[in-house]
């Protein structure tokens, strides 16, 4: 007879494995990953960092309350982050400005003077920036296994290499099926947590839901070798444009060009075209001789309609819980995402981390018109 679970939740990277640790000192959880590793796809392709602005002011919320356990749990090295944007931007950057310290960030506008301290190179006609002091790398490997870790000292059976094909009602719960897994092929659970990431609309579509129209984006990344090597100092830094960003890892330069190209749920590659597209953006800005091209990847973020996280259960299909749409803020929100998450799943009262978050803002109801 399949084991039986009070909740099952499909994806084991950051999403799923941040829920599972919340859920299983309350709950008989499982976790079903289709790869051979938890992680393998967006969790472990990511260049991450506690940023108040990514997202936008929607996300800030889950980012501020996220902030203070990543710090007390070691997972925070600090960076600093910085936009910059040409002359012509001043208003632009200005209005950026006050739209993020209305919810709370902490930012400033800065001009030349600054901008030469802390990013050395830049080319002349790029003179003004958004300065945020608290912005942090995280060390996405490290967190990621704390969870899987916390998860599996409270009781929580992870299967890897368990794809899953069907997800179908039993009675008052689910009965899932999946193949690839030598320790059986079935279990049963009283509900579903659709952690699936990039995959989330199929999985939904499995579970007899309709489709919210989480999209996949590829994001492309490449390590540079450069002249002069970047300042350990060197802050993440993104282009008011929206169309690169870079920061230092060690002596060397990781670089995105910030690009959002609709995708489909896979093993994703980067195109030749957005590396070149990467460099010759940031050539623009800097001065720094590019020496060597010497990795490159790219994984896919996925995106709800409205571009906000997706949590909560489905309006039409009882005990299929959404959680999903992390675009690429995930990491970074995971900790009061997945409170957050739990506490609905398990009908909790809201906790200190939680209080000043709207859950029903994320709510997949929005999508239900």
């Amino acid at each position: 007879m399949a084991d039986r679970f009070d909740i099952a939740i499909v994806g084991a990277g950051m999403a799923g494995a941040s829920l599972a640790a919340e859920l299983a000192p309350h709950a008989r959880v499982l976790v079903l990953e289709g790869e051979d590793t938890p992680g393998y796809h967006t969790t472990g392709r990511s260049a991450a960092f506690w940023h108040e602005t990514i997202g936008g002011p929607g996300v800030f919320p889950l980012t501020a309350a996220s902030g203070p356990w990543l710090a007390e749990h070691g997972f925070l090295s600090p960076r600093g982050g910085l936009h910059i944007g040409r002359t012509a931007q001043h208003s632009l950057a200005e209005a950026f400005v006050a739209e993020f310290r209305a919810v709370g960030a902490r930012i400033e506008l800065i001009g030349r003077d600054r901008l030469d301290g802390i990013v050395p190179g830049l080319r002349p006609d790029w003179t003004v920036g958004a300065w945020e002091p608290e912005c942090a790398d995280i060390d996405v490997a490290a967190m990621h296994q704390h969870y899987l870790a916390e998860a599996r000292r409270a009781g929580t059976v992870v299967r890897v290499r368990a794809r899953v094909e069907a997800i179908e009602r039993e009675g008052a719960g689910w009965r899932l099926g999946w193949r690839g897994q030598e320790h059986g092929s079935e279990a049963r659970a009283d509900k579903v947590v659709d952690a699936a990431g990039a995959w989330a609309d199929p999985v939904a579509q499995m579970a007899g839901a309709r489709s919210i129209g989480v999209a996949p984006m590829r994001r492309s990344m490449v390590q540079l070798r450069i002249d002069p090597p970047p300042p350990p100092n060197l802050p993440l830094t993104l282009s008011f444009d929206e169309d690169f960003y870079f920061r230092p890892q060690g002596d060397r330069l990781w670089l995105s060009p910030h690009d959002e190209t609709p995708d489909v749920p896979r093993d994703a590659a980067p195109e030749e075209l957005d590396i070149a597209l990467a460099i010759d953006r940031m050539e623009q800005a800097v001065d720094w001789k590019v020496l060597a091209l010497e990795r490159r990847w790219a994984g896919l973020r996925s995106f709800s309609p409205d571009r906000l996280p997706v949590i909560g259960f489905d309006t039409g299909v009882p005990g299929l819980f959404w959680f999903a749409g992390q675009g690429g803020f995930g990491i970074q929100t995971a900790p009061a995402a997945a409170r957050l998450g739990a506490q609905l799943l398990l009908g909790q009262e809201r906790d200190a981390m939680t209080e000043g978050i709207s859950a029903e803002v994320y709510d997949p109801t929005r999508f239900s018109a």
